[in-house]
């Protein structure tokens, strides 16, 4: 059960539906979705603050020093040590 009310797919309007659909369309990731994670879901009431979020998460998240693979190979290490499924 989740503790912070998010946005459902179903309930976007606005300027939160077209962020979602931006999440979902792989514009804003790279990666194509056929729906919205939950992560960013809970930032649906902010589609401001969301938008700034997953443009700061491509950024991290494309190759530099490190690939693409190495960043999600980090993420997913630390977020397991976290016991964390995301």
């Amino acid at each position: 059960m989740p503790r912070i009310k998010w946005v459902e797919e179903a309930d976007a309007t606005g300027e939160t539906a077209r962020v979602f659909e931006l999440a979902r369309s792989g514009a804003a990731s790279g990666v194509k979705r056929e729906f919205v994670p939950h992560i960013l879901m809970t930032m649906g009431h902010r589609p401001d603050f969301l938008t700034a979020i997953m443009e700061a998460s491509r950024t991290h998240f494309s190759d530099g020093a490190l690939t693409r693979a190495q960043h999600e190979m980090i993420a997913s290490y630390v977020a397991a040590l976290n016991k964390c499924h995301y």
